[in-house]
């Protein structure tokens, strides 16, 4: 099931569409990506960068939470009890450099995009690029194992830096995908009750689903009203050949601001 996302920093509609493919095969990808043009946030897969050198327009974005979890795991690793190796070590060293580079990214949430640019540029690009070179000295002295974990990390950040840097050249890229792993868990939370679902048209079936309901979560909707009010106004909306024009579904949707009020959360209340 792969999950596509509007970003989370952009000041659009929030979207989120997933769609069943039998295989994770770049062409996927691909394929929904052909007309695009901007930033695409992703995980390290090689996949992704093939997109970058495929499709015209397209630049990929690595998440920063990634690089971070070889060195979470090196820290597990060390145990809890055994805290002055664990403050002596290399992973807890990446971490700190990590946690404060998030420090002030998330002071950043509530600034315009033109301004989350400018603070980036000025705070937060000089902790990325003294966290790249501390990386570059540290392998130089070849003290990490070459397959630990602490060594995985370092060699991932490596190779994606020209990636995970991308978020300091545009205000709406996000530093990770954590919103697609967020959406993608709701979905698995499920998967254990779909055991009937075993067919394609299932799982495209639940894709649409999942793709109106979580979309309408992100946009502070309560799901049962709303999927209430799609199923009054729908059938008032079909043609004799079971057509519907699409300008007419535009009040329907989710971001839409003519919803029935009973449709919208007690949050946004």
């Amino acid at each position: 099931m792969w999950v596509h996302l509007t970003g989370e920093l952009s000041p659009v509609p929030k979207i989120i569409i997933y769609e069943y493919q039998k295989t994770r095969h770049s062409d996927h990808p691909k394929e929904y990506y052909k007309d695009f043009t901007g930033f695409l946030m992703t995980d390290g897969l090689e996949q992704y960068h093939k997109l970058e050198r495929d499709l015209e327009g397209v630049t990929n974005a690595n998440c920063m939470a990634h690089a971070r979890r070889h060195f979470a795991n090196a820290i597990k690793a060390l145990g809890k009890g055994n805290q002055k190796a664990v403050r002596s070590s290399i992973a807890y060293k990446a971490l700190v450099r990590i946690g404060a580079i998030y420090d002030l990214e998330g002071a950043l949430k509530d600034l315009t995009p033109e301004e989350r640019l400018k603070e980036r540029q000025a705070s937060i690009k000089p902790l990325v690029e003294e966290f790249f070179a501390w990386i570059r000295e540290t392998l130089a002295d070849q003290k990490v194992l070459p397959k630990g974990e602490t060594a995985k990390g370092l060699n991932y950040c490596l190779n994606q830096e020209k990636y995970l840097k991308v978020f300091l050249t545009d205000g709406e890229v996000p530093i990770d995908d954590s919103a697609s792993e967020r959406a993608l868990r709701n979905f698995t939370i499920g998967r254990k009750n779909w055991v009937t679902i075993n067919t394609v048209r299932g799982a495209q079936a639940s894709a649409i689903i999942y793709s109106l309901t979580e979309t309408a979560r992100a946009n502070d909707l309560n799901i049962y009203y709303y999927v209430r009010h799609l199923l009054t106004e729908l059938p008032q909306l079909i043609y004799a050949n079971g057509k519907i024009e699409e300008s007419r579904l535009e009040p329907l949707m989710p971001w839409s601001k003519t919803l029935p009020a009973d449709c919208y959360s007690k949050r946004r209340k």
